[in-house]
């Protein structure tokens, strides 16, 4: 393909496919067992200790904030597209959300009640409400939600550091063995364990569902004054960004860790979830800032690695039910059943060498379709009839190659437009 008809990557594409690494860390840690994100525990090898401290510090919650904040960022571009194609959006988002809903309640029964599809369908009828907010508005409400949600876990926190008892790994230990077994039995064991995990896991995300609000709203705010289009490519204030943002996301990760990781008792855990409510979004954005950047060091000319991401970034959904289905196949009775029987630092490398795959998977792909399976199926829900085939291959960043010639078709063009793809300065 000639680079003056190369496809267009944007920006998001890249960090989306960037952010599937954090969320796939995290999901795998929780899935291989109940204190394997932690480290497992006082009694587990110094690597696998220092491991899970610093994934808390570097890694959890900081992810899920720049998915969501893209979430966020493409609503924008779906009301686009459907105003250029002449569509409603209202029913277009509609059954999206609907569709979305759908396949996260099957995600989360089958393969990991930890799901956030279903909380993303929700909240983008929220979303959809708050859809005439200003910038400052939205930027306002966004801090009210994080500010009031880490107050009520810093208080509840605090009282249970101040009136309860630290609970030892010993008293877990029945109720551990108990789940282990029921994970590594068959596969009617392992639907009955998620059946019965996802009232907890639906309260978790009602309980966060405040900041995951709030990261939408920034990337709705974000989407509105063009903040991508306008400083996606200002290497200044990429710097100046990344660098004023590091120190207190590091800060506050540092913290979180000590409280969920220790030194500090598990009695600390919503004292350190307080601080990451607060502080993950800084170093969230300072990771975006600083990836754009490293992208963006030799002037014009974009690595490779730019062009594999955003490939991963267009079949985000297809990749991170993929990353799912893995997961729970090695960790549960689908497969080995290896729940509770693997270290930290054994489930990070096999993380590594999962996205590794998927990033060559993503890329082979790319070269052939425009989307991925689950795409085309959320495409064909949220249009209400099948999306016309496109084979097209992703190669070339979008603040490198030249315009493609315009397609005849408005919904074409539309479709071009919501994906987030522009013209090249």
């Amino acid at each position: 393909m000639s680079r003056a008809g190369a496809p267009r990557v944007g920006e998001l594409d890249v960090l989306r496919g960037f952010a599937l690494f954090g969320i796939l860390v995290v999901n795998a840690l929780l899935v291989a067992g109940p204190s394997t994100v932690f480290g497992g525990g006082p009694g587990a090898p110094a690597p696998d200790r220092v491991a899970g401290w610093l994934v808390t510090a570097l890694v959890t919650a900081k992810f899920y904030v720049l998915f969501s904040f893209l979430f966020g960022y493409s609503f924008v571009f779906q009301a686009r597209a459907a105003r250029r194609a002449g569509a409603a959006f209202a029913p277009r988002h509609l059954r999206r959300t609907a569709g979305l809903f759908a396949l996260g309640a099957l995600h989360a029964v089958l393969l990991y009640p930890g799901d956030v599809l279903t909380t993303y369908a929700v909240l983008a009828l929220v979303l959809y409400g708050l859809r005439g907010l200003t910038v400052r508005a939205a930027l306002r409400l966004a801090a009210t939600l994080l500010l009031l949600l880490s107050a009520l876990l810093l208080g509840y926190g605090l009282l249970t550091v101040a009136l309860t008892e630290q609970v030892t790994a010993t008293a877990y230990a029945p109720r551990a063995a108990e789940r282990a077994a029921a994970y590594r039995g068959d596969a009617a064991s392992v639907l009955g364990t998620h059946l019965r995990d996802l009232p907890a896991a639906l309260g978790t995300g009602l309980l966060y569902a405040p900041a995951m609000l709030a990261a939408f709203l920034g990337g709705l705010a974000a989407a509105k004054c063009r903040l991508a289009e306008r400083r996606g490519r200002d290497r200044a204030w990429l710097r100046r960004t990344a660098l004023r943002t590091l120190p207190p996301g590091l800060g506050g990760g540092a913290v979180a860790a000590c409280c969920v990781s220790g030194p500090l008792d598990g009695r600390w855990f919503l004292v350190g979830q307080a601080v990451s409510v607060l502080t993950a979004p800084a170093l969230a954005t300072s990771y975006a800032c600083g990836l754009l950047l490293l992208l963006r060091r030799a002037g014009d000319s974009v690595p490779a690695a730019a062009g594999v991401l955003a490939a991963a970034g267009r079949l985000a959904l297809s990749h991170y039910l993929t990353q799912s289905l893995v997961v729970a196949w090695v960790f549960s009775g689908y497969g080995p059943g290896l729940h509770d029987r693997v270290g930290t630092v054994t489930v990070l490398a096999g993380c590594v060498l999962l996205y590794a795959v998927q990033l060559a998977l993503g890329a082979w792909l790319a070269a052939r379709t425009r989307y991925g399976p689950a795409e085309h199926l959320l495409r064909a829900l949220t249009r209400g009839r099948r999306p016309r085939a496109v084979a097209r291959g992703v190669t070339t960043p979008a603040w490198t190659a030249a315009p493609p010639a315009a397609p005849a078709d408005p919904e074409q063009r539309a479709d071009r437009a919501g994906d987030g793809v522009r013209p090249a300065p």
